[in-house]
């Protein structure tokens, strides 16, 4: 068993700093570019056991209406029952079922990822990027990661085949999670 690169003085229950985390996505667009996207409200809460990693677990929810690409016609239509249908929809949200670590400052974090009431398996790999105790005297930790999924695996289906051969969206869609998390006081 590889030793963690985490103090295990750091073992705890964490809350994400939506002010100061990131989950976002990367779709090609028309195959010729890339757009970039990410939601503006998410919440989190989960325990990291830094000798024990696979005691680990965690939880994200995602306002599916806080999609943003920087442009409003494009964040309509993503909202819209083509991809996301926030009305009917308006949470995503990831379990962990598993955390592996990969290597002394690498982590494998399965999970269920739910979109539009359809769960799928997915697994994101992350990297410790450290820990500080910010101004207010709060114990921080970081980490960033990526992973890859199908969006017709959750039923976003939409799409258009463009004159030239090729479709308008790509059907494989990356991942992106940056995150800083806060510490929450040990119960008694």
């Amino acid at each position: 068993m590889q030793t963690p690169t985490i103090p295990s003085e750091l073992t705890g229950t964490y809350r994400l700093d939506p002010a100061h985390s990131r989950v976002g996505f990367v779709a090609r667009h028309a195959m010729i570019t890339k757009v970039r996207g990410s939601f503006d409200r998410v919440e989190g809460t989960g325990y990291f056991d830094a000798s024990s990693p696979t005691s680990s677990h965690l939880e994200v929810r995602i306002d599916a209406g806080s999609v943003n690409t920087r442009n409003d016609d494009r964040d309509a239509h993503l909202r819209s029952p083509d991809f996301l249908d926030v009305d009917h929809y308006p949470e995503i949200r990831f379990v962990s079922t598993s955390v592996e670590q990969v290597e002394p400052d690498r982590y494998r974090v399965s999970g269920d990822l739910t979109i539009r009431d359809v769960t799928r398996p997915i697994t994101i790999e992350l990297a410790y990027t450290g820990t500080a105790v910010d101004p207010w005297g709060n114990q921080r930790i970081g980490f960033e990661g990526h992973g890859v999924l199908n969006r017709k695996d959750w039923g976003l289906t939409w799409n258009t085949v463009l004159e030239a051969g090729g479709v308008l969206v790509s059907e494989k869609v990356d991942l992106e999670v940056e995150v800083s998390a806060i510490r929450l006081p040990d119960e008694s």
